[in-house]
């Protein structure tokens, strides 16, 4: 088992040190979804995660006493 962590991280090292054009588009690429699909989902769920975070607080605050 420790023999493929280890041979995963080699190839995590290599992938991350490859700075061809192709390699360094897809990282981007995938940055970019990532953060369109957290900002689509936080501006379509954003009244529902204020009322679950003030859930969240309320119930801290009576659990301990706040």
């Amino acid at each position: 088992m420790q023999t493929n962590w280890k041979s995963l991280k080699q190839q995590a090292k290599r992938v991350l040190r490859n700075t061809e054009g192709d390699q360094i588009t897809g990282w981007l690429i995938v940055i970019l979804l990532v953060v369109v699909v957290g900002a689509f989902f936080l501006n379509t769920y954003q009244t529902s995660i204020v009322s679950l975070w003030d859930g969240i607080v309320d119930k801290m605050k009576t659990v301990f006493g706040i």
